[in-house]
C-alpha cells in the first residue's frame, strides 16, 4: 500500500472522512469514487479554472468609480483625470480582495455545510450589469455606487430567505422555459460585448457617431473614438486578439486553468516596460503601478468601500435594478446549482440532490471532485491569493478582455437549446438575447423577452377561449409547456419545512431521499437480476446448439 493510499485510508476512517461521505468511511450515502487526495486535486484544478474572476470582477466593479468623486468640471466622468485615477488604483485593490475573500468563505460554507464540490465567487454578467447599467462607468448614472450597494444587500437578505423557505426553487420553475435558456446566453452577449471594448477588453470595438459601434483596435480617446483615425493599429488589441487565440487553443485541448494560462501569458507580456504594449508606462501613474507590482506579496486591507452603502432607495430605477439582481440570481445559480449537481451524479430523479437547502443558502449569503472536500480546497487557495494582490492588480485589460469573450461564447451555447420551432417561444427569446447587449442591459432584454412572451401567447389563449378552441396556431402542438414540473409541496420546500407540515398534520415524516435512494437500489437491482436470467438463458440456448435472444 503506497503513502498516498494509506493517507486515503486514514482520511476516511476519520471524523472528517464520515462528515464529507468519503468512500471507505461506511457514512450513510457516501460518496464512491472520493478519496482524499482526489478531492484536493480536484480542489486545486477547480480553482485554477476560477482564478481569473479575481482580476475580472475588480477591473469590471471598479469602472463604477466606487466611492471616488469626480471634481472636474471639463471632464464629467474624469476618464483624464490623475487624481481620481490615483483614487480608482486604491479602489481596484480594494476590490481584489473583497473578491478573493467573498469567494474564499463561500466556498468554505458550501463544502462544510452542503457538502457538495462546487467552488463559488462572484457571478460573471450582473458584476457587469451593477458596472454599466445601474452606476455607469465612473458613476455617470443617476444612481450612486453606495445605493446600488445597498440594492444588492437587500436582495442578498430576500434571496436567502426565499432559499430557506424554498420559494427561489418555485419561482425559478415558473419562468416559461424559453426565457430560461435565451437569458444565460443574452447574458454571454452581453459579457462578449464589454470584453471587445477598450474600457474593460481588447478594444476592438469602439464609438461612431453615424453607426454607435464600429471597429477601432487603436488608441481611443474619452468618447472611445481612435485618436489617429487608423484602425486596427492598436498594440494592445493585437495583443488581446493572441490572448483569445491562446485561450481558444487551450480550450480546444481540454488545457486545464485554459482561461488564466491565456490571461498569464498576455499579462507577463505586458509587464516589461519597453515594449509598445506595456502596462507600466513611464509615467507618474505607472511608477507607482510598478512599484506595487514589485513587492509581489503583501495585504491590502479594504480602505474605500467596506460597510459603504446608502439605502435612501428613492428611485424607481433601483428597484428594477433589485428585482432584475434578484431575477437573474434565481435564474442563473439556481440552475447553475441543479445542472453541477445532475453533472456530478448527485441528483435524484425527483430533481433533488443531497444538501440542497444548505447549498443554496451558502450560495445566498455569498452573492471535478465528489464531496466538500473539493470546495475547502478552493477556499484555501482563494485565502492564499489574497497575499498576492500586487499580481492579480497587474492584469491589463487586455489580458482579462479575452476571458470575457470566451466566457460569453460559452454562455451562448444555450441558443440551440430554445424551441425555434414555435414562434411564441422563439420571438420571446431571441428578443431576451439581442435586448441584453444593445441596450446594454440585462433588465430591459429579460423585460421585453417576459413582455413579448406575455403578449404573444396571452393574445393566443385569449382567441382560443372566446372561438371555443377553433381559433389556434396549427403548430400549437411544438410548443413548449410554460411549467414542465409539477408543483407538490414534496418537490419545492426544504427538508425542515417539510418535517413541520408532517408534524402539524400528525404524519410520521420520511426523507423523500431515502425513499427515492431505495427505489433506485430495488431498480437496480431489478435490472441485474434481469441481466442475469437473460445471461443464464443464453448459456442454455447454447447447449441446444443455436444462441437464441
Amino acid at each position: 500500500m503506497t503513502f498516498l493510499n494509506r493517507l486515503n485510508r486514514k482520511v476516511a476512517d476519520s471524523v472528517v472522512g464520515r462528515h464529507f461521505r468519503l468512500e471507505g468511511s461506511g457514512a450513510r450515502r457516501e460518496r464512491a469514487g472520493s478519496l482524499f487526495t482526489t478531492e484536493v486535486r480536484a480542489g486545486i484544478t477547480t480553482f485554477v479554472t476560477m482564478a481569473y474572476i479575481i482580476s475580472v470582477n475588480s477591473l469590471i466593479v471598479s469602472d463604477t468609480g466606487g466611492t471616488c468623486v469626480c471634481t472636474n468640471a471639463t471632464d464629467p466622468s474624469c476618464a483624464t483625470d490623475a487624481e481620481y485615477a490615483a483614487c480608482l488604483a486604491v479602489l481596484k485593490l480594494d476590490l481584489i480582495t473583497a473578491t478573493a475573500a467573498i469567494a474564499c468563505i463561500s466556498s468554505l460554507l458550501m463544502g462544510l455545510f452542503a457538502n457538495l464540490p462546487i467552488g463559488l465567487a462572484p457571478g460573471m454578467g450582473l458584476n457587469a450589469y451593477f458596472t454599466y447599467t445601474v452606476v455607469g462607468f465612473h458613476g455617470t448614472n443617476k444612481i450612486s455606487y453606495q445605493t446600488a450597494l445597498a440594492a444588492v444587500f437587500i436582495e442578498g437578505v430576500i434571496f436567502i430567505l426565499l432559499s430557506l423557505f424554498g420559494v427561489r426553487q418555485w419561482l425559478a420553475r415558473l419562468i416559461p422555459q424559453s426565457i430560461k435558456i435565451a437569458t444565460g446566453a443574452g447574458i454571454g452577449l452581453y459579457l462578449a460585448f464589454i470584453g471587445l471594448q477598450s474600457s474593460a477588453g481588447i478594444g476592438l470595438i469602439g464609438a461612431d457617431s453615424s453607426t454607435l459601434v464600429t471597429l477601432t483596435g487603436c488608441v481611443v480617446d474619452a468618447t472611445g473614438a481612435c485618436v489617429d483615425g487608423t484602425k486596427m493599429r492598436g498594440p494592445t488589441t493585437w495583443m488581446g486578439i493572441f490572448g483569445l487565440m491562446i485561450i481558444g487553443v487551450c480550450l480546444l485541448f481540454r488545457v486545464k486553468g485554459a482561461v488564466l494560462v491565456g490571461i498569464l501569458i498576455i499579462s507577463i507580456l505586458s509587464w516589461f516596460r519597453t515594449t509598445t504594449f506595456t502596462y507600466f508606462p513611464y509615467t507618474d501613474a505607472g511608477n507607482a503601478s510598478f512599484d506595487y507590482f514589485r513587492k509581489v506579496v503583501t495585504f491590502h486591507p479594504i480602505q474605500t468601500t467596506l460597510g459603504k452603502m446608502d439605502f435612501q432607495l428613492n428611485s424607481g430605477e433601483i428597484w428594477i435594478a433589485l428585482i432584475t439582481f434578484l431575477y437573474v440570481d434565481i435564474l442563473d445559480t439556481t440552475g447553475t446549482l441543479y445542472s453541477m449537481a445532475k453533472f456530478g451524479g448527485y441528483m435524484y430523479k425527483n430533481g433533488d440532490f443531497d444538501g440542497s437547502t444548505a447549498a443554496f443558502l451558502c450560495d445566498a449569503t455569498s452573492i471535478g471532485g465528489r464531496t466538500g472536500l473539493t470546495s475547502i480546497t478552493v477556499a484555501f487557495c482563494f485565502f492564499i491569493s489574497i497575499f498576492f494582490s500586487p499580481i492579480f492588480a497587474s492584469f491589463p485589460p487586455w489580458a482579462t478582455g479575452p476571458a470575457l469573450i470566451i466566457v460569453g461564447s460559452m454562455m451562448a451555447k444555450s441558443v440551440r437549446s430554445v424551441n425555434w420551432d414555435y414562434v411564441g417561444d422563439a420571438v420571446p427569446a431571441f428578443l431576451t438575447i439581442v435586448m441584453m447587449p444593445l441596450s446594454y442591459s440585462i433588465s430591459y432584454g429579460l423585460l421585453s423577452g417576459l413582455l413579448a412572451y406575455v403578449v404573444i401567447n396571452g393574445f393566443v389563449y385569449l382567441l382560443e377561449l372566446v372561438s371555443g378552441g377553433r381559433i389556434s396556431p396549427e403548430d400549437k402542438d411544438l410548443r413548449e409547456p410554460w411549467i414542465a414540473e409539477s408543483f407538490t409541496w414534496q418537490n419545492v420546500l426544504p427538508g425542515w419545512m417539510q418535517k413541520l407540515v408532517c408534524k402539524m398534520r400528525g404524519d410520521i415524516y420520511v426523507d423523500p431521499l431515502d425513499v427515492i435512494e431505495e427505489e433506485e437500489r430495488l431498480e437496480r437491482e431489478a435490472a441485474a437480476a434481469a441481466a442475469a436470467e437473460h445471461e443464464a438463458k443464453i448459456e442454455i440456448d447454447l447447449d441446444h446448439g443455436m444462441p437464441k435472444y
